[in-house]
């Protein structure tokens, strides 16, 4: 199973925002935070929404040196709705881990057991932890009895919009109001939202005319970074003087004390979308504040609700993607954590997620179920249900034909078979979406009554405890995504009728029996495969497969059907412990993949040279490989991004003339016996980061690389996990 770490990749806002007016901020803020005060600090950041509060604590939290210095660290979001037992159950999971049994323990505890369990956990530690978008004193008050102060040194970040928050919270603690930018900053940020590719503004990237009506509008901004950044968005794609006059007309409409107001600057950039993006836009309102969404969840449920349209032939998964794409590039959403250059999980900002429930409600896109309303309006058939399920489900569906629910209870929920046969018999017979996450069945096993959802294309059961599937799943024909990635990362057990479900285009499951994948012509993902459920596998018939996962490879198995692969780009290849793959030469012939890891022992260097040179990502872990290997990979010519963990046993690498010519980003971890580096001037002319941990006698690095380094030699195996990249 694959150890990995994700990558943060702030959002575009993000990272100019960083540079754009909080440099100073960082930096002080950084040195309070490193002071070496053994008193538990409490480091407050407030102002209006918008600012940009949680950007600077996010890059605060993933600085290097907080890193190195709090091997103890955890994010949580209050928000205005919160439970103190579950901020205190976020907190301990994300440092003790979520194993299933740890779960259970948790769901039973009472706020106070929790409130003793973190302290116990935390006693000992140095730790920090960031409290982030707190409303009410009260939460900040509940919390803090289990956050101790050890006289270690630990640290808290909280953010708020209110100063009363803020200044009350630690009474000798250090508190930041976020100023807003000034007009010289306003507009350095607004021309790196318009020419991201070119950081330096200039009069000389648009028209005087254009400038000006430009600097107009920023201006009007009055310096706060979410405005500009939604106008840079909102501009960038519209064309001409006449394009960014219609803008100013229009924001000029809405004035108010010489100034314009963020929601008409959000609704503006809304209503430039086209139909189809408007309502992907207005779908990750139904997510809850502050939840980080997974970017491939987030395209599949756009697929299932039929808001992607068909456009020639082109793979209308390709088309939801260039839609996320765009919705990035007009900054309506965060991105969160890459994968390299894949976009793994993404945010939306209060203030649009707010625009996004408020325009949802008036076209009847989606209900967001209230418990203390205990009712859904009778127009909107996809129901987003945030807490008390049970209650949810108590309701009098008979005359809606609701065709999307989604649970997003952060804890998990405990239901019966009747009740859920009833969900799937008479309740919901129409649904096109069903997001069980969370919820976990009494008997671990999938009532046999799912086969009445005939018009299902989206069914996900990611966190759930259903080690069984039954037969009947096999009249789900209209089936386009199955997600069961199940609790501790288990297998589930797959019936032989999945074979028959022909509309299936991505299959994410860890699976162990037999099952037919040949027949599923239509399969653009699957994950994860073990090696001898694919041995019998005719690979020539999966046409449209685009990513692979498997796992428990062998040296005796044969990588010979992979190659027939030809749609392939994504591929995760995994060994049995303590085995070594076998001869890569099959996989030359899958000339368009583009992302290639391999997780295991290679026992001959030349084996490298087998693997296609149309790679642009390349993950080698525990390769534990004898001889130098980037002799081989410079040689690579599409290679951008290169990470060896546990890849080599050898002291010494080089990198000769002229090699690595396409190579951005490099991440060197756990070389135990590295102890020089040997780069030739013409190797590596385009790099842009390197990343170097547990690699502890490498004492010196070559000298043009010591500006884009970051080192880390304290960091360990917490910051891993196992788990693909999804």
């Amino acid at each position: 199973m694959l150890i990995r770490t994700l990558r943060r990749a702030v959002s575009y806002a993000d990272e100019d925002q960083l540079f754009v007016g909080f440099q100073e901020v960082f930096q002080r803020l950084l040195d309070e935070l490193l002071k070496k005060e053994p008193r538990r600090n409490v480091i407050s950041i407030y102002g209006m929404g918008g600012l940009g509060k949680t950007t600077l604590a996010r890059n605060l939290y993933n600085s290097p040196s907080l890193i190195t210095t709090f091997h103890t660290r955890a994010w949580i979001c209050v928000s205005q709705q919160y439970s103190t037992p579950d901020l205190l159950r976020s907190i301990i999971k994300s440092i003790d881990g979520c194993s299933e049994e740890m779960l259970k323990m948790l769901k039973e505890m009472t706020e106070r057991d929790l409130e003793t369990h973190l302290r116990n956990l935390l006693k000992e530690r140095k730790y920090l932890v960031v409290v982030d978008d707190v409303w009410h004193r009260e939460a900040w008050e509940s919390l803090k009895r289990a956050l101790p102060d050890n006289k270690n040194g630990s640290r808290v970040i909280l953010t708020t919009q209110k100063e009363d928050v803020a200044e009350r919270v630690d009474g000798k603690g250090f508190s930041h109001k976020l100023r807003f930018l000034s007009k010289e900053e306003s507009w350095d940020l607004l021309c790196k939202k318009l020419h991201p590719e070119n950081k330096m503004a200039g009069a000389d990237l648009f028209s005087p005319s254009m400038e000006s009506l430009a600097k107009e509008m920023v201006e009007k901004c009055r310096g706060l970074p979410l405005a500009i950044v939604v106008l840079g968005g909102l501009l960038s794609y519209r064309k001409g003087v006449d394009g960014w006059q219609k803008v100013k007309t229009h924001l000029w409409q809405h004035m108010k004390n010489d100034s314009v107001e963020i929601t008409h600057i959000l609704s503006l950039s809304y209503n430039d979308l086209s139909f189809e993006l408007k309502q992907c836009f207005l779908y990750i309102g139904i997510f809850q504040e502050d939840h980080v969404i997974s970017a491939e969840k987030l395209m599949h449920l756009w697929l299932a609700e039929g808001f992607i349209p068909r456009i020639g032939e082109e793979h209308m998964e390709d088309i939801a993607e260039n839609f996320l794409h765009e919705l990035i590039s007009r900054n309506l959403i965060q991105v969160m954590e890459t994968f390299f250059d894949k976009i793994l999980t993404c945010k939306i900002h209060d203030l649009l997620r707010d625009l996004a429930i408020q325009k949802s409600m008036e076209v009847n896109l989606y209900d967001i179920y209230d418990p203390i309303v205990n009712s859904v309006t009778p127009f909107r058939l996809r129901h987003a249900i945030h807490a008390q399920i049970q209650r949810y489900l108590s309701l009098d569906f008979s005359k809606l034909k609701v065709r999307s629910i989604l649970f997003f209870d952060k804890e998990i929920q405990l239901l019966d078979h009747s009740k859920m046969s009833m969900i799937f018999c008479t309740m919901f017979p129409h649904l096109y979406v069903l997001d069980l996450v969370n919820i976990h069945f009494i008997g671990d096993e999938l009532p046999d009554a799912i086969g009445n959802l005939v018009h299902l294309k989206f069914l996900g059961l990611r966190n759930t405890n259903l080690f069984k599937l039954p037969p009947s799943i096999g009249k789900l024909r209209c089936l386009q995504t199955l997600e069961a990635s199940i609790v501790d990362n288990d297998s589930c057990k797959l019936p032989p009728q999945v074979s028959q479900l022909t509309n299936l285009r991505h299959l994410v499951v860890r699976y162990e029996d037999p099952l037919q994948v040949d027949r599923l012509t239509n399969l653009q993902t699957l994950k994860y495969i073990c090696c001898d459920q694919w041995k019998d596998t005719d690979a020539s018939s999966l046409v449209n497969l685009q990513e692979l996962g498997m796992e428990k490879i062998r040296k005796s198995f044969s990588l010979k059907s992979i190659g027939s692969l030809k749609s392939l780009t994504t591929l995760f290849l995994v060994c049995q412990y303590g085995e070594t793959f076998p001869p890569f030469t099959p996989l030359s012939s899958c000339e368009n993949l583009q992302r290639l890891w391999l997780s295991g022992g290679i026992e001959e260097l030349a084996d490298l040279e087998k693997l296609p040179k149309s790679i642009t990502v390349l993950v080698l872990e525990r390769a534990v490989l004898k001889e130098d290997p980037m002799p081989i990979l410079g040689e690579f010519p599409n290679l951008k991004h290169l990470e060896l963990s546990w890849a080599y046993k050898g002291k010494d690498i080089t990198c000769k003339g002229n090699s690595f010519g396409q190579l951005e980003t490099l991440t060197l971890g756990n070389l135990e016996n590295l102890v020089s580096w040997r780069l030739h001037t013409t190797a590596m002319s385009v790099i842009k980061s390197l990343s170097i941990f547990w690699c502890p006698n490498l004492k010196k690095i070559p000298e043009r690389m010591e500006h884009i380094a970051v080192i880390d030699d304290n960091q360990s195996q917490r910051e891993y996990y196992h788990r693909f990249p999804n």
